[in-house]
Formats: structure tokens, C-alpha cells, sequence
């Protein structure tokens, strides 16, 4: 007998009003999603993914955004096959969290701030009639337990604030299946995750799947993610999917010059090509229409960029110290402690401390990418700006280029700082939105003397946009008129306007796409090249950061766990932890 699809999407077409004029989110897709089966939708931002779950969920803005054409048609196990789109919003309110359930990319914004986390949960429940308080609150407690919260009742009192990343999104998936829905719909659940945190929400949500036999549209940019989650899936580019097959068919063989590109630009952890690999590469037209001849591949061959630039280098082996010691170190610190006061008394003085680093030495050479790598928590960004002297440290030295900056007074600190710049991990977030991206990239270069007129300065920071990939008409523009790949390359342009030697790279990449990704780690290997610039590289994916760096460090609770060269570490890891980190990078 032939199974009917639990979801069916027939010619969906999405478009949005804007100043612009009308945007064409989603044209002409479809796809049937069956009962128990998990699916994903893969592709850049922009590419229509989020609105093709919005349009189910019937959560798209009326203001804006409008279904042209279509229908989607939801087998409702009392009402039979309904078209969604036909439903009035009473309808669809009873459906909605009760048959169809949906968790948001970014838990923080969709958890309400100012009720606790089990009141929020609770109230699907109490909404859809399934229970009265007291049992509700019990499924809630046990739903907890089920997502493998490590305190249920805590969690159940606690404000969303109190918890980690991590935890925020398993309340989010215990929201979602409070009613046990036949549909559930995942949109980016694991992004800006670390990879060990990553790898058990997928477990749990396939738990979960196989428990109450849910089918799951998983919506993400992460091929690697994919393959771990979904057994087919749905390859989108600017409104339309351009590919539709069995994972395994898609990784093994896909047909998409797109697809490929997704594939070959996510960094090896096996070898370390030159370049990456950027969709742009690969000859397709903005019309979707393959062009004939093979997509260039990234540069083989074990050269690197920071390994390029370092005379040291020239016949490095994995394991081999790729830095002479007898050189001075650019940087050097030495038994590090920055700690969080966590209690005070009645008269404010300190009663607890969080110890987020602690008794931290390590040096880093000239020319060198240094990786720091480990858990949400555990310190790496706190180091990072511990030694900018952004955070003062409890006590500890560090010294650059002999001058140990823990010490300096803030006019010398203030003399310094151009030397030493920071790219943080939210550029939105580090850019001020009622100041334009040319004033924004002059205001530090004002402020520390930086070349002798205004004139000058702007000249100079057209140069450094065109630099970084944007363009001269770009020094108007404000922060909201840009995509987070492209508001990366303004901080990152930003940081080099006060011609640094060194630069910290705090999560600079964990929030872009793939594709994104690649393009702005590229940028950072030919601006070290072409500056001599010094790294320190922060992320929690250990195979971006394994890209990028010469030697890594490993973090947990505050401590080094491992140092070593970064092949070295890879292909032999000293750590149980660091084993951990390595067998939860999802492998393409």
C-alpha cells in the first residue's frame, strides 16, 4: 500500500514588500515530508529555508510577507488532510504547538525573559487543554528529565538567563514537544553551539524521533549536521531547491554545482589546503543554471598560510616545533587568573569568586595563528580579552613585546592599543547602529591619532573596505543594511584602520554560514600574509580552529588542558577531553 505524506508542500511562492520593492523569498518549491521521517532543508541565509518553515507554521509577517501561491497540506490525525493555508487563525491556533511544533534558531530571543522556563513550558499545555496545573507542571518536570536537563527543578525556577546555550535550547525542545506533535520543525537548533553540546542535541532529538515516532523537517546551513540528523534533504538557493535526495546520495554523489560548493568550502579536518574552497568558485549563474566545465577545487598540498609567513616553517612536519624557541615571543603570559566575583556580602566585599581563568602561561610567536579551542564556559573568551586588558586580571603577567601590559597605566594602555585589536564574535552587537560604517571605522582612527587629517582617513578606509571585500558606496551605509558576513569584514577592517600587530579573533566565524564562513577565514590568512599579522584564533569548533592555527590550546574549566602543534594534536590527542572535542566534529 502506498504511504500518504504526513507534510506536502505544492508550488509554495513567498515574497516580502520592502523599501526595495518586492523580494521573492521562496518560488515554486515542494517536497513531501512522511510520518517518522526526519528531512532537512540545507542553504545559505537568505536562500528561503526559514520562510519555508515560517509558511508552514503560518508565522510569516502580515505587514510584510505574503504567500502568492500554493498550499500546504497537513495530515491532521482528527480532521484528516487540511490545506493549512485555508485555515482561519482559530484553526490554526489549535494545530499550531499541538500537531505542528517548531524550535526557533536562537532560544535567548524566543524564551520569554521574564517568565521562568517551566511556567513557559507549561503553558502550551494549559493552552491546548492537555492537562490542569499540577499534572502539567509534572509533565513539565518530567519532559526535563527527558531532555537530559542535570537539574529538572532548577530548571523549572530558573529565568532563561540563568541558563547556558545548551540548556536553553533543550527547554525550547521540551516547549516543542510538550503536546507530542506529529510534525516537529527544528530551524538552525545547533548553530553557535560548541560541537561536544551540538552532538547531544542531535542525539536527543533523534531519541526523541524514534520515542514517539515524530517525522522532523531540520532546517540548516551545516552539511556536516545534516548527515547526522535527516535521511534526505532538500538543497535551497535563493528561493528554490536546486537539489532533492537520500543524504547518503548526497554526499556521495550530489549533482548540484551548489551542493558541492556547501560541501568544499566547510574547512578539512583531514589536510589543510591553502584556500578554502567559496561558493562564488563554482560556476553557477544567478538563475541557478550550471555552467559547463568542473568547479575549481581548493589549492592541494600541506602549505599554509601562517606557515607561509614563518621562516620557521619551511620543513615542518606534524609533531616537529614549528617555532624555534630561541625567538622572542611576541606575546607572553605567564600564570594568568581573571576570576568573577559570585557572591558579596552586606558591604560588598567579595565572599565567592568564579575562577574563569586560572594559573594560565603560554607564549605566542610572530606570525603565528594560535588556536584556543574548547566548551561555552570554560574561558577561552575571557583569556582573550584578559589579555587585551578589556577585563582586569586578578593576577598574572602578560607581555608584549616585553612591555607586560597587566601593569601599564591607562595613558601608556591607551598608547598601546592600536598594536593589540580584538574581532569580536556578535559584529552587530560591536557596531553602533546609528553610526555609519565609514564613521565607525574613523571614530578609532580619530581618537589614536591615526595619520593627520580626516581626508586622509577616509582615503585610507576606502582602501581598507575594497581590502575586505566591500565596496566604496559602503562607507554611508549603517550596520542593519548588511548581511553578518558582510558586517564581519567591516570589524575586521576596523580592527586593521589602527595597523596592529596583533589581533585576538573571538568567535569571528562560529555564527556564519559555511559558504560565509570560508570567505572571511580566507581573508584573515591573506591579511596576516599581507600585514604580518599575529593571531590568537577563539572558537569552539575544533575544525575551523585546527584550520586556521599552528599550534593549539585546549581549554576546560579555566585551565590549559593540552598545548601542542595543531596536527600533532589532532592526529594524537594527549586529553580525553580533547578526544571528546574530535570525535563530536560532524564529519562530511
Amino acid at each position: 500500500m502506498h504511504k500518504k505524506p504526513l507534510l506536502s508542500i505544492n508550488d509554495l511562492s513567498v515574497e516580502f514588500i520592502t523599501e526595495a520593492g518586492i523580494t521573492q523569498a521562496v518560488k515554486g518549491i515542494g517536497f513531501d515530508l512522511m510520518a517518522g521521517e526526519s528531512m532537512a532543508l540545507v542553504g545559505e541565509s537568505g536562500s528561503g529555508k526559514s520562510v519555508t518553515a515560517l509558511s508552514v507554521m503560518r508565522l510569516l509577517s502580515r505587514s510584510a510577507g505574503r504567500i502568492t501561491s500554493g498550499e500546504i497540506w497537513f495530515r491532521h490525525p482528527g480532521l484528516g488532510r487540511i490545506n493549512l493555508l485555508s485555515l482561519n487563525d482559530r484553526e490554526m491556533q489549535d494545530i499550531r504547538g499541538r500537531h505542528l511544533s517548531m524550535i526557533f534558531q536562537e532560544p535567548m530571543t524566543s524564551l520569554n525573559p521574564v517568565k521562568r522556563c517551566g511556567v513557559q513550558v507549561m503553558e502550551s499545555l494549559l493552552w491546548h487543554r492537555q492537562s490542569d496545573d499540577k499534572q502539567a507542571r509534572q509533565i513539565v518536570l518530567d519532559l526535563f528529565s527527558e531532555v537530559l536537563l542535570p537539574d529538572p527543578e532548577g530548571a523549572f525556577r530558573a529565568w532563561p538567563h540563568e541558563l547556558s546555550g545548551g540548556q536553553k535550547q533543550r527547554v525550547m525542545i521540551a516547549m516543542a514537544m510538550a503536546c507530542k506533535p506529529s510534525l516537529l520543525i527544528a530551524d538552525e537548533p545547533t548553530t553557535a553551539l560548541d560541537v561536544t553540546v551540538q552532538k547531544s542535541i542531535l542525539d536527543l532529538m533523534r531519541r526523541l524521533q524514534e520515542k514517539y515516532g515524530m517525522a522532523i523537517l531540520f532546517i540548516s546551513h551545516d552539511l556536516g549536521v545534516v548527515k547526522q540528523i535527516a535521511s534526505k534533504a532538500a538543497v535551497m538557493r535563493l528561493g528554490r531547491i536546486v537539489e532533492h535526495a537520500a543524504v547518503e546520495k548526497l554526499f556521495s554523489a550530489p549533482s548540484h554545482p551548489y551542493t558541492k560548493a556547501l560541501i568544499a568550502c566547510r574547512p578539512p579536518i583531514e589536510g589543510r589546503p591553502q584556500r578554502l574552497a567559496v561558493v562564488d568558485d563554482f560556476l553557477i549563474n544567478e538563475t541557478g543554471v550550471e555552467n559547463p566545465g568542473k568547479p575549481p577545487q581548493p589549492v592541494p598540498g600541506d602549505a599554509h598560510t601562517a606557515r607561509e609567513i614563518s621562516a620557521a616553517s619551511s620543513n615542518h612536519q606534524a609533531g616537529d616545533p614549528l617555532f624555534a624557541r630561541d625567538e622572542t615571543p611576541l606575546l607572553e603570559v605567564k600564570n594568568l587568573r581573571t576570576y568573577y566575583v559570585t557572591k558579596k556580602s552586606l558591604w560588598g566585599r567579595p565572599l565567592s569568586y568564579f575562577k574563569a581563568v586560572e594559573d594560565i602561561s603560554f607564549s605566542v610567536y610572530r606570525g603565528e595563528t594560535l588556536g584556543l579551542v574548547g566548551e561555552s564556559g570554560c574561558g577561552k573568551t575571557t583569556l582573550g580579552r584578559s589579555i587585551l586588558r578589556l577585563i582586569s586580571p586578578q593576577s598574572g603577567q602578560v607581555f608584549f613585546k616585553g612591555v607586560d601590559v597587566a601593569r601599564l597605566s591607562a595613558p601608556a594602555l591607551r598608547r598601546l592599543r592600536p598594536k593589540m585589536q580584538i574581532i569580536f564574535q556578535d559584529p552587530y552587537a560591536s557596531l553602533t547602529p546609528g553610526l555609519s560604517v565609514g564613521n565607525a571605522i574613523l571614530e578609532p582612527m580619530r581618537v589614536h591619532s591615526v595619520m593627520n587629517s580626516n581626508k586622509a582617513r577616509k582615503q585610507r578606509i576606502v582602501e581598507l573596505l575594497e581590502k575586505v571585500g566591500l565596496e566604496e558606496s559602503h562607507y554611508h551605509r549603517y550596520p542593519h543594511e548588511f548581511s553578518g558576513g558582510q558586517r564581519q569584514r567591516i570589524c575586521i577592517a576596523r580592527a586593521l584602520a589602527l595597523e596592529p600587530e596583533f589581533i585576538v579573533c573571538d568567535e569571528s566565524v562560529s555564527a556564519l554560514d559555511v559558504s560565509v564562513q570560508a570567505q572571511v577565514l580566507n581573508l584573515l590568512n591573506d591579511l596576516k600574509r599581507e600585514f604580518g599579522l599575529t593571531y590568537i584564533f577563539i572558537s569552539h569548533d575544533l575544525s575551523v580552529v585546527k584550520y586556521m592555527s599552528d599550534r593549539l590550546i585546549v581549554m576546560k574549566n579555566g585551565r590549559i588542558e593540552e598545548l601542542n602543534d595543531a596536527d600533532a594534536l589532532y592526529a594524537n590527542p594527549k586529553s580525553d577531553y580533547t578526544k571528546k572535542l574530535i570525535d563530536a566534529i560532524p564529519a562530511l
